[in-house]
Parts: C-alpha cells; sequence; structure tokens
C-alpha cells in the first residue's frame, strides 16, 4: 500500500482542518516546500497537495507551491483543490503534478470530468469521492449532495475510473481512526484502486487499511501533530 502525506495550504502555508471546516483551522507555519523536503529525505515518494484556496474560490489559486514543490523534490505530486476548467488543469500537469484529483467536477459537470478521463487516461485523473454520512460532497466540502457514496462509485467505474480518493469528512482532523467499514465495501468494487483517507492516527490504522485492501492511504493531521513520526512512515515505504 502507498503511503501519501498530505500537505493542505490556505494563503501558501500548511494548515489542516477539522472536518472540512474552514473557521476550525491549525495554521502550522511552515513552508509546503520545506516540508515536502523533508518528506522526500525521509524516504516518501508521493504526496497529495491540496490547494484549500482553490477549493473555496474554484480556482487553482497555489499553483506556484506546486510548481516550487516539483522543482525541487522528486516526490509524485497528486494534485486537488480548484480544478474547474480545461485551463486549471492544464496549469495543474504544467507546473508538475503527476496526478490531479478531480472531486466538485465529477458532481457538478460529470460530462467534463469524463472529457478530461479520455484526454488524460485514467492513470493521471483521480476520482475525487469525499462523503459526510455517506453523500457525496463537492466544492471545497462546502456543498452536499444526496448521491450515495457507493452508487457513484459504482457509476464511475463503469465509465473507467481507476483510482477513487475518498475521505469520511466527519472524520478528516479529527485524529479519531478512519471509516474502515464503509472502505471494506468500497474496495468490492472491482478493479476500483482506493486511496483512503480521514482520522488516520496511528500506524496501527494504517496497518488496518492496508489488510482491508487499500491501494492507498492519505495521512495528514497525525504527522503535523506528531502522533506518526516520518521514520515511522518511512519503515512502511
Amino acid at each position: 500500500m502507498r503511503i501519501i502525506p498530505a500537505i493542505d495550504i490556505i494563503d501558501g502555508e500548511c494548515v489542516r482542518l477539522m472536518q472540512g471546516d474552514y473557521s476550525r483551522k491549525t495554521r502550522y507555519g511552515r513552508k509546503p516546500v520545506d516540508v515536502a523536503r523533508e518528506l522526500e529525505a525521509h524516504g516518501i515518494k508521493y504526496l497529495h497537495l491540496v490547494d484549500l484556496d482553490g477549493a473555496r474560490e474554484g480556482k487553482v489559486r497555489n499553483q506556484s507551491v506546486l510548481e516550487a514543490i516539483t522543482e525541487k523534490t522528486g516526490l509524485k505530486v497528486d494534485f486537488s483543490g480548484g480544478i474547474r476548467t480545461d485551463d486549471d488543469l492544464r496549469t495543474a500537469f504544467r507546473c508538475g503534478a503527476s496526478q490531479v484529483t478531480c472531486g466538485s467536477m465529477a458532481v457538478m459537470q460529470p460530462g467534463l470530468f469524463l472529457k478530461w478521463l479520455a484526454d488524460y487516461g485514467p492513470e493521471r485523473i483521480i476520482l475525487g469521492a469525499d462523503f459526510r454520512q455517506r453523500h457525496v460532497a463537492a466544492g471545497g466540502w462546502l456543498s452536499g449532495s444526496e448521491t450515495d457514496i457507493m452508487t457513484f462509485l459504482r457509476q464511475y467505474r463503469s465509465e473507467g475510473v481507476m483510482y477513487a480518493m475518498c475521505t469520511d469528512i466527519e472524520k478528516d482532523g479529527m485524529l479519531d481512526g478512519p471509516s474502515v467499514d464503509i472502505y471494506k465495501e468500497i474496495v468490492q468494487i472491482e478493479g476500483l484502486s482506493l486511496i483512503a483517507g480521514g482520522g488516520i492516527t496511528t500506524l496501527e490504522d494504517i496497518l488496518v487499511l492496508q489488510e482491508t485492501g487499500c491501494e492507498a492511504a492519505i495521512i495528514g493531521k497525525a504527522i503535523y501533530e506528531g502522533k506518526i513520526s516520518l521514520k515511522e512512515l518511512a519503515g512502511l515505504c
């Protein structure tokens, strides 16, 4: 299972939200590039970079951070946040993203999302499928839908999606363990690789997700709060 640390950005700084609430954020006072370099120094190969400004405003805002990280490290970066147009997507790839996660567009403009999937290939376009109480969310988690997460994932798998990044919003940033039960359901969808996030707090959480069959795990706040050390993560990579 791949280990993917997350860096979330607001105003060019590393932050973490609680349950996707922008009013409940913790600033860590570190430059994203410095964090990325430290990750790479510990043998980490992958990074999930989230433009929270872009997610809230509906337009990519922190592309300069993405570009700096991909220029100054060899990390394979998955970028998300604010990708709404062809130009936004091209910007992300031009600035060095290896993959891009698109969630809001898959909910609000499925035709455009499927065009991107066809144009760039399912290896580069990840389906963002974050949820609250089993309902898919969008717009930087500020908007909800009535769509059931399993229905959503099965539909897009039938359209060729290979990777889905799923986070239980109510678990995100809470440091109380991931939503293993629903991830056990998701991994049963044939041909879909699950990238699981939200609530991962201990090495045991990571091992449980590995046993569940997740292709990758996203780890954020647990690193910043010292619950899981980079040395421990390096031992899993």
